[in-house]
């Protein structure tokens, strides 16, 4: 069967990382940060999106960014997965800019989108062990297997994607964002669709992440989640982030306050 790339596919002409030895996760740089991100804008026509944006996320954290529909979280993620391009301002991600070298950043994230980027002709296994190849792991299939046992699919790993429940087709989402041991993961809302199990094998994903002193950044609406989940909370209103934690006089109940209140449309 002959597979079209999807839009995040890296292109299998680049040069593949060495799979030779590798550890079970990889190693974050030893120095730098793992995003950073300054004056950023971004407008669709004459709607101004995101502007003077400022951000850094440390190796080795989890931030959960919160915002309402429609203030611009999903763009951000976009623009430092390398799916969108920004109008103006400077993006580091993983020590490498989306304008020079935007195939060294997809071969450094996984991508959780709205989107699954899955085949829907191709069994779960298939459709990893695809991802595999193109990421030129020397052993895809081991690769896939275990990201796969990692989500809880192990039973369904021959069936095909059409056949799956939306909540198992953002499990295999998930598994194929963590396929090639990424360094940073960008995940936009990827507790949607999962029952209590599933959102408890995602959590212990992005804990063994952190632990290994790599970076996630995630939007979500559960207020609850991404306060217990993340190091730092951020949030995205008026173009802008703000991290309300930073603020020495705001106490726990006023950053939940704040948070909350960013979750609220029209904010």
């Amino acid at each position: 069967m002959v597979v079209n790339p999807s839009p995040h596919d890296p292109s299998p002409s680049d040069e593949a990382p060495s799979d030779k030895d590798s550890p079970r996760l990889v190693e974050p740089p030893n120095s730098g940060e793992a995003i950073v991100v300054r004056g950023l804008e971004k407008s669709f026509g004459e709607w101004p999106v995101l502007w003077n944006l400022d951000l850094t996320l440390r190796w080795g954290e989890l931030v959960a960014l919160f915002g309402a529909n429609g203030v611009g979280k999903t763009t951000l993620l976009r623009i430092l997965s390398t799916q969108s391009k920004a109008d103006a301002g400077s993006v580091q991600v993983a020590g490498f800019s989306p304008k020079r070298n935007p195939q060294a950043i997809r071969r450094r994230v996984g991508v959780v989108a709205h989107q699954t980027f899955l085949y829907e002709d191709l069994s779960c296994l298939e459709n990893l062990v695809h991802y595999g190849r193109l990421f030129g792991l020397k052993d895809p299939r081991e690769r896939a297997e275990e990201a796969i046992s990692k989500l809880g699919l192990s039973n369904r790993s021959g069936s095909r994607v059409r056949t799956l429940s939306n909540g198992m087709q953002r499990r295999l989402s998930i598994a194929r964002a963590i396929l090639h041991r990424p360094q940073i993961l960008i995940f936009d809302e990827p507790e949607v669709g999962l029952d209590r199990e599933s959102i408890k094998s995602l959590r212990a994903v992005l804990e063994e992440w952190t632990e290994a002193g790599l970076t996630v950044i995630m939007t979500t609406h559960d207020l609850d989640l991404g306060l217990s989940w993340a190091h730092r909370a951020a949030v995205l209103s008026g173009g802008r982030i703000q991290f309300p934690a930073a603020d020495e006089y705001m106490d726990g109940v006023q950053v939940r306050q704040m948070v909350a209140s960013a979750l609220e449309p029209g904010r």
